[in-house]
């Protein structure tokens, strides 16, 4: 299968890891931060915070990413800022496919992280706390090694989760061969043309397996560290 792809294919493919990557990576700090606050924080628009978050789930993500161009776009108030003050370009770029990815895949990793965060025992925080830990050494030392299957599992969820996306990120950077088309995009593009079957087929399979084995491994990830976290 591997040895039937054309360089196309290969640069759809290539594209694909590149972004889910980018996005998996520059949105964990921030899911942390924004788990954190959902399970232990306590303040007005707690609730309308949440339903920030999730949002993407239900949005169509056609939605999502026209909201994505009205706002990053070159003429959008946050892409023209960007533009002339830093000279960054998002829309119709493979680095606003990793951001329309990040967002889709975002609401994954709040929730996996999050379950996690609420499974730890606050009792482990207090005693730390009691024995003249401060804050920032308890969050290193105790919250966030009994948060990381959590954060692993997450991570690996919204890799998957980028990967397969296509409707916010084809209305926000397009479907252009070599800059920002991934392998949902591709296999769109041959579903249209004449003869392009087999090569949809073959983009398919290599979905199904990538996302098929994200699956399991965050599974395989949450049961070890489970169990160690038990026998410890």
């Amino acid at each position: 299968m591997f040895a039937a792809l054309t360089p196309e294919e290969w640069e759809a493919i290539h594209l694909s890891l590149r972004v889910a990557s980018v996005a998996m990576l520059a949105s964990t700090p921030l899911a942390i931060l924004v788990a954190w606050l959902l399970a232990r924080g306590r303040f007005p628009g707690r609730a309308l915070l949440d339903g920030v978050v999730h949002l993407p789930l239900v949005m169509p993500p056609v939605v999502t990413g026209y909201l994505l161009l009205l706002t990053f776009g070159r003429r959008g108030p946050v892409g023209h800022f960007l533009e002339s003050t830093f000279g960054i370009v998002l829309a119709f770029r493979w680095t606003g496919a990793a951001l329309a990815a990040a967002i889709m895949g975002f609401p994954l990793l709040v929730r996996a992280i999050r379950l996690s965060i609420e499974a730890i025992d606050p009792g482990l925080e207090s005693a730390a706390s009691t024995l003249g830990a401060n804050r920032i050494v308890v969050f290193l030392s105790i919250s966030l090694p009994l948060m990381l299957p959590g954060i692993l599992a997450g991570a690996v969820l919204s890799f998957a989760r980028a990967l397969g996306e296509f409707g916010a990120t084809i209305t926000f950077v397009g479907n252009i061969p070599g800059i920002t088309q991934t392998i949902p995009t591709a296999i769109y593009t041959y579903t249209q043309i004449p003869g392009g079957e087999l090569a949809a087929l073959r983009l398919t399979a290599i979905a199904i397996v990538i996302a098929f084995a994200a699956l399991v491994l965050s599974e395989l990830i949450t049961r070890r560290f489970g169990r160690r976290m038990l026998g410890s």
